[in-house]
């Protein structure tokens, strides 16, 4: 029995190691598609190259490689190189991204040292987003920022070359002005959420004893191989910089900015070393890790990341990491280029000494996808071999080395570069069906994965801290940098002379609208010395009575930033006290990093993601469907009696045109005053029911002119003794909506390559959308709206050419350049639209970045006259969720959509429900829907 528990154990830990998800701490862009197909394939298990490579099948490591090809290219055993390139080209040619995804297969994501090519013959790391199952990240390799940087001060006529070398203060303006905007890329990056690290090739340049000392020391070695030895040869080397003292100021202005940054707060992003193995160019004395000790004692706040084993000098990089906490050793690029037993060594070498804690994966996959391939392949294997002989040898327990291997594979890389992936998918990756896992032995299961992303609100993601309103500078350059621009507040004070107070704005979690109000003097001096305000860290977790709920932390703070960009003057029809303007806000953290769990800031980064990554630009117009009552009249539910109720849609009937109409016109005229300008208004279908049509903007800007021009009419309504209500339902009959028209549109794609784009987005928008509704429509009131045949948006998962029938209609077509416009037709005004908004765009672009298809067809029927076989062709199979706890319960369970949303907002948010609907379940239903009136 004993051995069969320990067969059992060993299965297990095999299991595990043969299936983990991988976080690749450290490769390199695939080529593109001509040069994938041309490349010298050869190159894959060696860095020779020349005559040497000719040598290179004769390598164990080779050979090795040959074997395993075979596999992957499904081929006989007794198949020769030339076979195994002759079926790759093959493969290549047929279908070249499911090799691709193959070899990619089990890669959480990739951080890519995107330095190593030009980007002519190299995809983007963005591009590899598609065959790992998070995005991508970058490393930013400084060797090439300041060789960029170079290249253009020379184009610019600010470097100077040949014979100008010889005016010393020509060169002693050029070293200013290079470092200075090095320093300046340096410190972009650290602000750069889609940088998590830097890499340094010193190693190959000048060797990695990088002379560390004074400011001014490290500055006058720089400047006199600036002079002496960078800039003769400048333009024969292309700008590369091999010259020791500008090396070393390079790695140590980077240390510097790297560190400061963390002295502020902000998350210090590791610097990698190519370290050991290399190319012919290395010189190998001074490529072992021993060598950087000094400048490892001198930035003990900067994590350092040793590469490629540092083989052969494993030994010397292991006992660094487990001397100096900010020390790490990454054991990749041995595979594939170390025969089996050597590879295996090196994995007991590094499991020496150092602990399991500081050891990193990594492929050094580059150029070709099988270098990524092999490299996991073989070193699953190695780690295999060498953990399951420590178990049996009871150097560990199986559930211990299980722990070394997830921690190799995906936490310490995870921790350290701040990733904040969660382990909810590769927990159930793992997990065999019926398999109940304990969990003392594995403390990442998703359900303790998400209650810890939702007490954990830090990003690496923003701006650098803004401290006391003291700016920081490190080597003369502000790492520092003020959230607004003060000639904002200027020109709208100017235009608006009688303003005396700002009321800074958001929405919380339920879609209760909060606000600080400040007299203008202390908005000025707020937005001159670059502060936030204040608030409890506990605020986000309370109702809209401030009862409190289980996320609520009154423990620390949050900050409120307003945004400029929003700021408007209030209404002022009807009002008794100052003028008054209005601007909304996003939450920061105690490091200036943005929160996130803040609605605003998961939409903003999503719509800059589409941007930056797809070349998509979002428009979004709202519709406002808003119900006037009177108040304290006898009406269907006791409290409230619509404004008016006859009328039918589009009317204007003579009890319209004395009541309605001049309000309506007052609440246009004054949105327009306050720079909103409203395209269309007109009555709606239910009694006392109203729209007013928002022109389209980008997201975030669409949303806080939504949240403003809504409070505009409610307050004009208040002033008439109306209430104005976007309750879904305030009264039996017709509903009310908050339809968002959504387009994606582009200035460099084609209109195939737009409408691809477009489908997945939408694609996969359908294929969440039951677990989107707890977003759109979030109170139970709002289900009913889910009816088939009363144009509101049906019961059927399904999308259609100008169907309102269906939740997703397409409105109409546009030419280049435009997306075609889509409505959203399940959201209604209980949303927190930032939060509504943001869940649909962020499972589009997830499935953008996956590559979803289409696969329902564009349903120009009303479902309800489709036969069962009829909807099933057109792939409508699913409904819509007609209950809240139906959208609630697809939401727990659609672990893509959490994993696509911003860490810990599902969670929060679940929370945050499940607290309010127990609150609204103790009150009467009629004084629900009243209670619920007054606050939406």
């Amino acid at each position: 029995m004993a051995d069969d528990a320990i067969t059992a154990s060993l299965d297990e830990l095999k299991r595990v190691i043969r299936t983990h998800l991988v976080i690749d701490n450290h490769g390199h862009n695939i080529l593109r598609s001509h040069q994938l197909k041309s490349g010298n394939f050869l190159t894959i298990t060696t860095e020779a190259h020349g005559e040497a490579l000719e040598d290179a099948p004769k390598s164990l490591a080779h050979l090795q490689a040959v074997r395993q090809l075979k596999k992957l290219y499904d081929l006989p055993a007794d198949a020769d190189w030339a076979a195994i390139v002759g079926k790759r080209a093959e493969l290549l040619e047929r279908d070249a991204d499911s090799l691709i995804k193959k070899c990619l297969e089990g890669t959480q994501t990739i951080l890519i040292d995107d330095g190593l090519d030009s980007g002519a013959n190299i995809e983007p790391y963005s591009w590899h987003n598609k065959f790992t199952t998070s995005p991508c990240k970058r490393i930013v390799r400084i060797e090439t920022v300041a060789a960029s940087i170079l290249s253009t001060l020379y184009q610019q006529g600010r470097l100077p070359v040949g014979i100008a070398v010889a005016d010393e203060e020509a060169c002693n303006l050029g070293w200013v002005s290079f470092i200075a905007e090095f320093e300046q890329a340096i410190v972009a990056a650290i602000q750069d959420d889609e940088v998590v690290g830097f890499k340094s090739v010193v190693c190959y340049r000048t060797g990695l004893d990088v002379t560390v000392g004074r400011d001014l020391e490290v500055n006058e070695h720089g400047l006199r191989s600036f002079s002496r030895h960078f800039l003769p040869d400048a333009l024969a080397r292309d700008f590369r910089v091999e010259a020791k003292g500008m090396n070393d100021a390079l790695v140590i202005s980077a240390c510097k900015l790297v560190a400061a940054a963390y002295e502020q707060g902000a998350a210090a992003k590791p610097l990698q070393f190519h370290t050991g193995l290399g190319d012919n160019d290395i010189s190998l004395l001074d490529s072992s890790p021993a060598c950087l000790q000094p400048l490892i004692k001198h930035f003990p706040t900067v994590p350092i990341v040793l590469l490629h084993s540092s083989y052969p000098y494993t030994r010397e990089a292991g006992y660094l990491a487990t001397v100096y906490k900010n020390v790490y050793l990454d054991i990749g690029e041995v595979f594939p280029m170390v025969s089996r037993e050597g590879q295996e060594l090196i994995v007991r070498q590094a499991l020496e000494l150092t602990p399991t804690s500081k050891i990193l994966w990594s492929t050094d996959g580059h150029h070709f996808p099988e270098t990524y391939w092999l490299a996991n392949v073989q070193g699953r294997e190695a780690i295999e071999k060498v953990l399951c002989d420590y178990v049996e040898h009871e150097d560990l327990t199986a559930a211990q080395a299980t722990k070394v291997a997830q921690d190799i594979f995906f936490n310490n890389s995870n921790t350290l570069y701040n990733l904040r992936l969660s382990n909810t998918e590769l927990a159930s990756r793992e997990k065999p069906a019926g398999h109940s896992q304990d969990a003392k032995s594995n403390p990442h299961d998703a359900e303790k994965g998400q209650e810890t992303q939702s007490l954990d609100i830090r990003t690496s993601k923003g701006p650098m801290p803004f401290v006391n309103g003291e700016r920081k500078t490190v080597a003369g350059h502000d790492v520092s940098r003020s959230p607004y621009d003060p000639q904002k507040l200027t020109r709208f004070t100017t235009e608006h002379p009688n303003i005396q107070f700002v009321v800074v704005q958001w929405l919380d979690y339920l879609g209760t609208l909060r606000s600080r109000w400040l007299p203008i003097t202390a908005f000025d001096k707020l937005v001159k010395a670059g502060n936030r305000i204040g608030i409890s860290k506990g605020n986000l977790g309370t109702l809209q009575n401030d009862k409190t709920t289980p996320v609520c932390d009154p423990v620390g703070q949050i900050l409120v930033e307003p945004d400029l960009d929003s700021l408007r003057i209030m209404q002022t029809k009807g009002m008794i006290g100052p003028a008054a303007s209005t601007c909304m806000a996003r939450f920061v953290d105690n490091s200036m990093q943005p929160l996130s769990l803040c609605p605003r800031n998961q939409l903003q980064g999503f719509a800059e993601t589409l941007e930056q990554d797809y070349h998509i630009n979002l428009l979004v117009g709202f519709e406002i469907e808003v119900t006037f009552c009177r108040r304290g009249a006898l009406g269907p539910n006791g409290h409230f009696a619509p404004l008016d109720s006859n009328h039918a849609w589009g009317t204007l009937s003579d009890e319209q045109l004395a009541h309605a109409f001049p309000l309506m016109a007052a609440i246009s005229l004054e949105l327009k005053g306050m720079g909103i300008e409203i395209e269309q208004l007109h009555s709606e279908s239910g009694a006392g029911q109203y729209e007013f049509v928002l022109p389209p903007l980008p997201p975030v800007q669409a949303v806080d002119t939504l949240v403003q021009a809504r409070q505009c009419i409610q307050q004009i309504a208040a002033a008439q003794g109306l209430r104005a209500t976007y309750h879904p339902q305030p009264f039996p009959g017709i509903g009310t909506a908050a339809h968002a028209h959504i387009s994606l549109n582009s200035d460099s794609l084609t209109a195939e390559e737009l409408e691809k784009i477009e489908m997945s987005f939408w694609a996969s928008v359908l294929e969440h959308l039951p677990a989107l509704c707890a977003f759109t429509m979030p109170q139970a009131g709002s289900y009913g709206r889910v009816v088939d045949d009363s144009w509101t948006n049906g019961t059927w998962v399904a999308w259609g050419t100008q169907n309102r029938e269906v939740p997703l209609r397409r409105v109409e077509t546009y030419g280049v350049g435009n997306g075609s416009r889509w409505e959203v037709r399940c959201l209604d005004g209980l949303a927190n639209m930032y939060l509504a908004l943001g869940a649909v765009v962020g499972a589009g672009l997830h499935g953008v970045r996956n590559g979803t298809k289409m696969v329902m067809k564009d349903c120009t029927s009303n479902p309800t006259t489709l036969s069962d076989e009829q909807k099933n062709e057109m792939g409508i199979t699913q409904r819509l969720p007609t209950t809240l706890d139906q959208a609630i319960e697809a939401l727990q369970q659609s672990g893509s959509l959490a994993e696509a949303l911003a860490p810990g907002i599902v969670s929060h948010y679940l929370a945050m429900k499940q607290a309010e609907q127990k609150m609204l379940s103790l009150m009467p239903q009629h004084e629900r829907k009243r209670w619920l009136m007054e606050r939406y």
